[in-house]
């Protein structure tokens, strides 16, 4: 109270204005380009990813399938590779000849889409049906694989449901109600000094592997965006290629969200200075930041996620008819 600002009128009021730095601008830039993909991709993928856990241990096989049933399922799987194969090669001719166009490229999605479900559906037959001299070994380790995803779908849910709570509790409601996370991160700290760095660490972690999620998930629901599913030891190198990109151009976004999700924690710090003041002050851009733009839709999207897998997300996924390509 000793200040002289503090009984200056409103009418002294000042804004400086200060030219930001090239690298500055050409960050602010980059994460408006990747704050869009991250509040989308983000947004669906922190409430699918714990989600599709949870309900693969609901749908998981509950008995191993008699070998009449195994040989019936195998035919109808063999004729929709047949016909998967047919439409590839019909799609390859179409290529040769020049004529790629909007009808091509959705019907490459398509056969891209029934080809992954393919896989799956021939994944969880070899599930259902383990063959071999150590067939009960292959059925024991499918079941600890189910009770894994559950165990990791619950720890998952627990966090995106925390991400959720901290972004309205914290950066949504003005004043905040509590620096929730903020405060358990400090605490952790307390106890000892890598803790609540580690705690950070895992929870922008976590952001980056919803982004890949949703990327997913929305791949096989919406025409326009391309399936680059992550297998173990069948990634294809333009699958990589994709979500290394997609990670590098989310990463920046992602450091932005945090800085600003865990402003109390970070304060005084390089990221804080540039993604918490620098960047929130720039002309033009820093309407976004100043009415939460992007910490909205995150939040829309993945309640919306929430609500679709709540009452779709448990039901067994439908044998799909006969495959034609679009005409």
């Amino acid at each position: 109270m000793q200040c002289s600002a503090y009984a200056a009128s409103a009418s002294s009021e000042k804004t400086w204005t200060m030219r930001a730095t090239f690298p500055e601008y050409v960050v602010a830039l980059a994460t408006i380009v990747g704050s869009v993909l991250f509040s989308i991709f983000g947004g669906v993928g922190i409430a699918c990813l714990p989600l599709g856990l949870i309900f693969s241990f609901i749908r998981r096989p509950k008995a191993v399938i008699t070998r009449s049933q195994y040989i019936k399922e195998a035919t109808e799987l063999s004729k929709k590779a047949k016909e998967l194969k047919k439409a590839a090669d019909a799609l390859h001719q179409e290529e040769r000849s020049g004529s790629k166009g909007r009808k091509w490229r959705k019907n490459v999605k398509s056969v891209e889409k029934e080809l992954l479900l393919l896989e799956e559906d021939v994944k969880a037959l070899e599930e259902m049906y383990p063959q071999g001299e150590k067939a009960e070994t292959a059925w024991a380790l499918t079941i600890i694989g189910y009770l894994a995803n559950l165990i990791l779908g619950v720890l998952g849910l627990i966090v995106s449901v925390a991400w959720v709570a901290h972004i309205i509790i914290y950066l949504l409601i003005d004043p905040p109600l509590s620096a929730f996370l903020n405060e358990i991160f400090i605490k952790l700290d307390d106890i000892w000094g890598l803790f609540g760095t580690a705690a950070f660490a895992f929870f922008c972690f976590y952001l980056l592997i919803a982004v890949i999620a949703g990327a997913m998930m929305l791949g096989l629901r919406l025409v326009f965006i391309t399936i680059h599913p992550m297998k173990w030891g069948a990634t294809l190198m333009n699958s990589f290629l994709f979500n290394v990109g997609l990670i590098l151009l989310c990463s920046i976004s992602v450091i932005q969200f945090c800085a600003t999700a865990f402003g109390y924690y970070a304060q005084a710090t390089a990221a804080q200075e540039i993604f918490g003041h620098t960047l929130q002050s720039l002309r033009g851009i820093k309407y976004l930041y100043k009415y939460n733009v992007f910490q909205i839709a995150f939040v829309v999207f993945a309640g919306l996620t929430f609500v679709y897998y709540a009452a779709f997300g448990w039901k067994k996924r439908k044998p799909s008819g006969r495959f034609q390509l679009s005409t």
